[in-house]
């Protein structure tokens, strides 16, 4: 018999090590993880691209802002009927919001009404952020990193309406227009603004023109809508190039636009962001 005692105590695997794992050293596995477990998920379920639903965390259904979340939720339920005629092997145009409440919860609760997918991609903040109950449990995502986050809104959207909203839904907005206006996105996009007279009282677009900080023809980026009605002709217009695409073998969400590849014939082969 061997002489050689076993040790007391063995180390963890080092992907079992929460010490690890939780640590600063770890923190590219933790980005990492972020991107490839939406990733696995999306593939399962076989989502294709998105509409994203920006808005206030705040605005509730019978709150003073209430018709906004009504007219979000109508819209949601609008564009997902609309999109579920797309008979497909991959889901097309799936209603995705921030997770948590307000216009995110009226976005997500549009779609289950519908009775489609929808997908939340939410947030730990110190207040506000929590969960709807709406959202499809396996297209429910809780993240640490805002920037990955943010990569998902605009790694699968095909459209994105943006309801009234404070710092988030603003830094949110701006992000997605200046990834389309620099061209970062190998793809079409339709934006759209819900609330014309907030968004024009909030954004003086007019001033930024004037001042010559960007172009005229920057303002045909987006569009404005007050009506779910509206709205929705708006996406059926923007994204109808899209619907007669061949359905590729894989979710596009696997696809790469090359690098010599332009906007236009990257966008025409359902290309990924390069982001």
């Amino acid at each position: 018999m061997s002489d050689i005692q076993k040790p007391k105590w063995r180390p963890p695997l080092a992907y079992k090590n929460e010490d690890f794992l939780t640590a600063p050293d770890a923190r590219p596995l933790r980005i990492l993880s972020e991107y490839l477990e939406p990733l696995s998920h999306f593939r399962r379920q076989r989502i294709r691209d998105t509409i994203v639903f920006f808005g206030s965390a705040r605005i509730q259904e019978d709150g003073p802002l209430g018709q906004y979340y009504k007219d979000a939720r109508v819209l949601a339920a609008m564009a997902t009927a609309w999109a579920k005629t797309f008979r497909e092997r991959t889901y097309r145009f799936v209603v995705c919001s921030g997770g948590g409440p307000g216009i995110m919860e009226a976005a997500n609760r549009g779609a289950m009404d519908a009775k489609g997918k929808t997908i939340g991609l939410n947030i730990g903040l110190p207040f506000e952020q929590f969960p709807n109950p709406f959202i499809t449990n396996e297209l429910s995502f809780e993240f640490h990193y805002f920037f990955m986050r943010k990569f998902w809104f605009a790694y699968l959207s095909k459209a994105l309406v943006v309801f009234p909203g404070g710092f988030g839904t603003m830094d949110e907005l701006f992000e997605i227009l200046t990834l389309v206006q620099t061209r970062k996105l190998a793809k079409k996009m339709t934006i759209i603004l819900y609330g014309t007279d907030f968004w024009k009282e909030i954004i003086n677009f007019d001033a930024l023109v004037k001042y010559e900080t960007i172009s005229k023809e920057d303002l045909d980026l987006f569009h404005f809508a007050d009506s779910p009605d509206t709205a929705l002709e708006i996406l059926q217009r923007g994204l109808a190039e899209h619907a007669g695409v061949p359905e590729p073998e894989v979710p596009a969400i696997s696809h790469s636009a090359k690098p010599d590849e332009g906007p236009e014939r990257a966008a025409n082969q359902q290309a990924e962001p390069r982001l």
